[in-house]
């Protein structure tokens, strides 16, 4: 399992336009995806469940990638994270 942790920046959090983005990039990857933040949890290839976490700006969410591309989707994705959110 690999995980990361992300501050989001994005003024109005995690809403439709990056979460689609998101969820476009992880459908590319084997490995489960999933997001968590103050205690809800949600699987990231799956727009309305990444949105349903209702991640908003300054909120610390919480990557984990299982699977056998592990280590390159949780790579890519924390780029994806800095770059869009």
């Amino acid at each position: 399992m690999q995980q990361f942790r992300y501050k989001i920046q994005d003024p109005v959090g995690i809403h439709a336009r990056p979460a689609g983005l998101l969820a476009k990039q992880a459908v590319q990857y084997q490995s489960d995806v999933t997001i968590s933040v103050d205690g809800k949890c949600g699987d990231v290839k799956r727009i309305f469940s990444l949105m349903g976490v209702a991640a908003k700006h300054g909120d610390t969410v919480t990557i984990e990638v299982k699977g056998t591309d592990e280590e390159k989707a949780a790579k890519e994705l924390e780029t994806f994270f800095k770059d869009n959110l």
